[in-house]
Order: structure tokens, then sequence, then C-alpha cells
């Protein structure tokens, strides 16, 4: 597992993506906000800690879908992304801060979504 760094965590990540004229490269600044004490609880029942969870969202590949069972005060996302395996993430964006809710493995149903083409149950992929 990989400890937590802070509350706020900026990353600064190059990712390469294949295109059909070669290899591109871009700099994403992303800026990651959580409760700690949420956090414990999601490590002592999922394993995974959140400055994990940021990961996914460098995952060119990634799917995301709008949460239809989140709570009426503020609007979440489920995001599906790949960091050491394919993890489940549940966020909301708050200006422009993006805050991890909760996090884990994905099920094996939800990994065959990740993996497989086309939109399923909603899900569609980020960066088509």
């Amino acid at each position: 597992m990989i400890s937590p760094s802070g509350i706020f965590v900026t990353f600064f990540s190059w990712f390469q993506s294949a295109l059909q004229a070669g290899a591109v490269y871009a700099m994403m600044e992303l800026l990651f906000e959580w409760d700690p004490e949420k956090e414990r609880e999601n490590v002592k029942e999922h394993g995974v800690y959140f400055d994990a969870a940021t990961q996914v969202f460098y995952d060119y590949n990634r799917k995301e879908r709008h949460d239809n069972d989140s709570s009426d005060a503020e609007e979440r996302w489920q995001t599906m992304g790949f960091f050491k395996n394919v993890l489940f993430v549940v966020y909301t964006e708050r200006s422009d801060v993006t805050r991890i809710i909760s996090a884990r493995m994905a099920e094996p149903f939800e990994r065959r979504i990740y993996y497989g083409d086309g939109e399923i149950h909603g899900w569609q992929r980020v960066n088509p």
C-alpha cells in the first residue's frame, strides 16, 4: 500500500498517449483533497489509500459515469482507472479541486467493463 502524503496533493504527471502520428506527451496539473478520517476508514475497509486513488485520473483509458445514487448535497461521479490494478473511485468536484470520497479495487464485472469496448451501463471512456 502507498502511504498518504497529505490532505491536499498536487500531482504533475507526464503521460504518454499513442496516436497514429506518434507519441504525444502532455502535462496535467490536478488538485485533490479528502477527509483524513474518511481515508482511514477506507483503508481499513478496502485497503486503498486516497493518494493512490488519485492516480486513476491520469489513466488515459479510464471510464466514468455520473453517480445516480449520489447525495442531494453534491453531484458525485464514479470513475474506473488503472493504478497497479483497476480501481473504482467515487469523487466530486469542488471548484477546481477533486475531492475523493471513496476508493476500492474494482469488482470482476467492473473490470470487464473497464477492459471492454463501448459504453455499458452509462460508463463512458473519458478520453475517446
